[in-house]
């Protein structure tokens, strides 16, 4: 039978491509069964209980109701056999005759009620544990997520892992079920074997090899099918990809105006259908042989049918004992059909659980050191670059090399370059963002790995070019900067005022309660400069001693920018400040400028110095300003 389906092209051996999971590695995947269960008791114990509870008394109804059955076609083949059995119905029940063949009837219809109420029960229990497992497992993963570094968020393959492990916080709830659900019947498998195996033990044994080449089948398709699932993340993430650009707020502009609608369906039906296509031949293998595989489980059952039936003309049987064996026999094979190929789907889910629990294994590499100092409050020295040098993964060239200056205590400092210069990087490596390759950057003489990260993190504010539009209130868009903060009314419109974000909030409708963005009901979207003010505004907001204004001033004319840029230098007198602009006419404010070209500093000196040095400074100044002239 291996050999056939090997033929067929769905050989058990392992799996190709990204994904493929060997026998051994498939069965290893049980491993995550247990710190599955764990979360899952984590998430409510008394939940949990309840829940195993309901299913233990579950367990054991359908032997219950199939003896109870047994009683009531005994007592009545019996009562019909009376030589002196009354002739009307009336009779029967003056007689008195009738008083078993009530109780009997009476337990059956209990069973039958209490058989549903635990139904009903367990959903119940199972919904509301599941979703207080989603809600646990998604929150998790979250705070497992913003431990990691920068690095892993600009990374593909990362970028992969996170989308399997956010599907799974959701997509193994019925896992949870399948779980319990299997502990049930394996408990209503053990009582139903007592009962087969004081009449034939031997059917059991037909009954489990009639029903493993359904098991072996499944097993095999599931394997097949989480391989695909995961060859399949990078497309599933371009789908998604395609759903959002083509219909959604950000883009709707540029989708229309370019006449974009056409090429992103297209592109989308493109992939969805090589998707649907591939799940289809899938589905159509495992139709077929699980159909065949079917119906050899089948043939098993009518042979001990069969046999049941022919030792029961003998004699060997009663009628109530044929009804009980035959019931018996058929609920217990589709129990362990259900638990075969339950185990089988159970495996596959645990492969799809690996995605989850290797996505908790990853680790930040940026961390605290043991016995991490606190960064000094206030900064009395300033930060030192000594021979930096830092190249992005994956990348071929260095992003910067041998950067060294200082940045003193109180200083305002602008950088200006080309793009690709390195500016950016560096604010990427003063915040620890990333670490060094080479060299080291030292604050008040001593190397910035020797301070808490929590710490260094809390004294400097940044916004960068590509700050986040925060689909909430005015308030909280401003309050991210010191998010413990967001209840203080007064310092969110210190920060706004600072920032010149006052005017545009007293423009919103309902001030700073206004929801701002378009992704929810009453949201009013703001343009590009009043979102870059409100931006700045965080960076007032975090009341940090060092201040990075990373090119966030894009969206604003040359007037506005001066102003945020010339307040910005008002409000920096006691801390120390970083500029970064294309526009020459803003930074020349700064106390010092430095001017850095293939991730080195290649001047450095105030604006009229480097005028006087004709460098590339001056060439780009007088570039930029004769486009105003």
């Amino acid at each position: 039978m291996l050999r056939t389906l090997h033929n067929q092209g769905i050989g058990m051996s392992p799996l190709e491509g990204p994904g493929a999971r060997s026998l051994r590695e498939r069965v290893g995947a049980l491993r995550n069964l247990p710190p599955f269960v764990v979360m899952v008791w984590q998430t409510s114990p008394w939940l949990t209980c309840a829940a195993l509870l309901l299913r233990l008394m579950r367990a054991l109804l359908p032997v219950a109701a199939l003896y109870v059955g047994k009683l009531i076609i005994d007592d009545v083949v019996l009562l019909l056999q009376a030589p002196d059995r009354p002739g009307s119905a009336a009779d029967w029940l003056a007689g008195g005759r009738l008083g078993p063949l009530a109780s009997y009837l009476a337990a059956e219809f209990l069973l039958a009620v209490l058989a549903d109420l635990l139904s009903r029960a367990t959903v119940l229990i199972d919904g509301v544990l599941g979703d207080e497992f989603s809600m646990a497992s998604s929150i998790r993963l979250m705070r497992h997520a913003a431990r990691l570094d920068l690095a892993d968020f600009e990374d593909a393959e990362f970028q992969d892992r996170l989308e399997r492990a956010r599907r799974q916080t959701s997509g193994r709830l019925g896992l949870m079920g399948q779980l319990f659900g299997q502990a049930q019947d394996i408990v209503t498998v053990a009582s139903l074997v007592v009962g087969l195996a004081v009449y034939a033990p031997w059917l059991i044994v037909l009954l489990v090899a009639a029903l493993l080449p359904a098991f072996v089948g499944e097993a095999h398709f599931n394997a097949q099918a989480y391989s695909l699932d995961f060859r399949r993340t990078p497309e599933r993430r371009e789908l998604d990809y395609l759903r959002q650009t083509a219909a959604s707020a950000e883009t709707v502009k540029e989708v229309k105006i370019f006449g974009l609608n056409d090429f992103l369906i297209g592109r989308y039906a493109r992939l969805a259908g090589d998707f649907n296509a591939a799940n289809r031949r899938l589905g159509l293998r495992r139709a077929g042989w699980g159909g065949l595989f079917s119906a050899i489980g089948t043939l098993g059952y009518y042979l001990a049918y069969a046999y049941i039936v022919w030792r029961t003309l003998g004699g060997d049987f009663t009628v109530g004992d044929l009804t009980f064996l035959a019931g018996s026999f058929l609920r217990l094979r589709g129990l362990l059909a259900g638990l075969l190929t339950g185990f089988s789907t159970t495996a596959a889910q645990a492969l799809y659980l690996d995605d989850l629990f290797s996505f908790f294994e990853a680790r930040p590499r940026i961390l605290s050191r043991p016995g991490a100092l606190p960064v000094p409050r206030p900064i009395t020295r300033g930060f030192v670059f000594e021979d930096v040098g830092f190249i992005y993964p994956g990348a071929d060239r260095w992003a910067v090399r041998h950067l060294s200056f200082t940045l003193n205590a109180g200083e305002v400092l602008a950088l200006v370059g080309e793009n690709g210069a390195g500016k950016t990087t560096l604010v990427k490596l003063l915040t620890r963002l990333y670490d060094p390759v080479e060299g080291r950057i030292l604050l008040d003489g001593r190397d910035l790995r020797d301070y808490d990260l929590d710490s260094l993190r809390a004294s400097i504010g940044v916004i960068f070019q590509d700050f986040v539009r925060y689909n909430l209130t005015a308030g909280e868009n401003i309050a991210v900067g010191r998010i413990d903060a967001r209840d203080d009314a007064g310092r969110i419109a210190q920060a706004a005022a600072r920032a010149q974000a006052d005017d545009v909030v007293a423009r919103l409708r309902g001030g700073y309660d206004q929801m701002i963005g378009k992704r929810f009901r009453n949201g009013v979207e703001l343009s590009g400069g009043e979102w870059q003010k409100v931006a700045i505004a965080r960076a007032y907001m975090r009341q940090a001693d060092v201040l990075i204004l990373d090119e966030p001033t894009a969206a604003l004319d040359a007037r506005a920018e001066f102003e945020v840029f010339q307040r910005f230098k008002e409000l920096s007198r006691t801390r120390t400040a970083i500029l970064i602009s294309h526009r020459f006419s803003s930074v020349r404010m700064a106390d010092r400028i430095l001017v850095l070209a293939d991730g080195r500093v290649e001047a450095s000196g105030t604006h009229e110095e480097l005028m006087r040095q004709a460098g590339r400074y001056a060439e780009l100044f007088e570039l930029q300003a004769a486009g105003y002239r």
